[in-house]
Formats: structure tokens, C-alpha cells, sequence
């Protein structure tokens, strides 16, 4: 879902791999998103899937010529990062890293590989605003199937962490109710999940 807050990366990630490199670090906060976009964006070119800290078991000839999804990719050792990155540069070859910070704080002992990774294109996501965080509300509820009430996700949006995930946990917790997801409610299950609260505005009204 395109919104303010992920406008550019999902625009980023809509036109790439192109000519502009083969290789893109994709970095934000826990829950800003994105993961999701990585995630629609393997799905489109056909990545092939790999977590940092497993990627040196990857088979290389399985990876040659295609795109490769490396999530969490400052977990990834320094060899690894450097063959996938060469790698990249094959046809049809494009490596996406996702991570929380940028490529250029990862801690690396290769002079070369230094080089490299300053030289990679960020694209930086932030948490989600209030267009994006309603958006991915009504995502899960209807995923759910639910119908929630009227003001309910403008009620959630003003009190849960800006996150992908809190969204999804106090959709699941309401859904748990198997009751009409009404406001009322919602500040009932808000009221027991202080894990998932923003800290209220000043004069903010229950």
C-alpha cells in the first residue's frame, strides 16, 4: 500500500532493478514496513529469499542471474556480502538488502567491501504516518474478514505504536473477542495491551 510515509521506496522499488544499479539496501525502524515492500518486490521479479545470518549456505549456482532478497543483511558475514554484491552484477543478477540501519554504519573488516556498500544506493523508509498506519489497519481487518465500526482505526491510529506489527497484534486481539469490533471495545482491548500504546497527545480523550 502507497502512502506518504513509504511514497518513495515503494516508488524506489517499483522501478528496479534498472540501470541505475543492481544492488539497493532498503532501511528503516522495526515495523516501518519494510519488509512488506521487500517482500512484494521479491514477489515481482522473482527474488530468491535469504536471511543474513544463513546466506552463506545458499547455494551460489542457484543464485546466479537472478535477483537475490537478503533481509537482515547486516547479519551476513563479510565474504558472503561480497560474493552476493559481485554477483549482482550478472544479467538478470540484483541484490535488495534490507536491514534497520543504513549500509554505511555495518560493521565490516574488508577494505573493499567498505567501499562497495558506501557506494550502494539507500533508500530510507520512516514509521508509518497516519495515511499509512490506517491503510494497513483495514488491511488486516480485512484480512479477518471484519467490518470495524465507524471511528475505530482513526480511534487505534491516535494510540497504537506507529507500526506494521502493532497494527496486526491489536487486530488479532479484537478479532479474539468474537464480538462487533466497535469503539468501545477497542479502548477495552487497548486498555489490557499497554505493549502496543503511543504515548497520547496532551488532552487526547479516551
Amino acid at each position: 500500500m502507497r502512502s506518504g510515509s513509504n511514497a518513495f521506496a515503494y516508488d524506489a522499488l517499483a522501478a528496479w532493478p534498472n540501470a541505475t544499479g543492481r544492488v539497493m539496501a532498503l532501511c528503516g525502524p522495526a515495523g516501518c514496513g519494510k519488509s512488506h515492500l521487500a517482500a512484494l518486490w521479491a514477489e515481482r521479479v522473482g527474488a530468491v529469499p535469504l536471511n543474513g545470518s544463513e546466506a552463506a549456505l545458499a547455494d551460489p549456482l542457484e543464485l546466479e542471474g537472478r535477483p537475490v532478497l537478503l533481509d537482515i543483511a547486516q547479519d551476513a558475514d563479510d565474504e558472503t556480502l561480497f560474493h552476493l554484491i559481485n554477483l549482482a552484477q550478472q544479467d538478470g543478477g540484483a541484490l535488495l538488502m534490507v536491514s534497520r540501519p543504513s549500509p554505511r554504519r555495518w560493521h565490516v573488516e574488508v577494505p573493499d567491501l567498505r567501499s562497495r556498500l558506501d557506494a550502494v544506493r539507500v533508500v530510507a523508509m520512516e514509521a508509518p504516518d497516519d495515511a499509512a498506519l490506517s491503510a494497513i489497519l483495514a488491511a488486516r481487518f480485512a484480512e479477518r474478514s471484519i467490518t470495524p465500526g465507524d471511528g475505530v482505526i482513526d480511534y487505534l491510529v491516535l494510540r497504537i505504536d506507529r507500526s506494521a506489527a502493532a497494527a496486526a497484534a491489536i487486530v488479532e486481539r479484537l478479532d479474539a473477542e468474537h464480538r462487533p469490533v466497535t469503539r468501545a471495545l477497542a479502548r477495552q482491548v487497548l486498555g489490557a495491551s499497554a505493549d502496543l500504546f503511543e504515548e497520547p497527545s496532551e488532552g487526547l480523550q479516551p
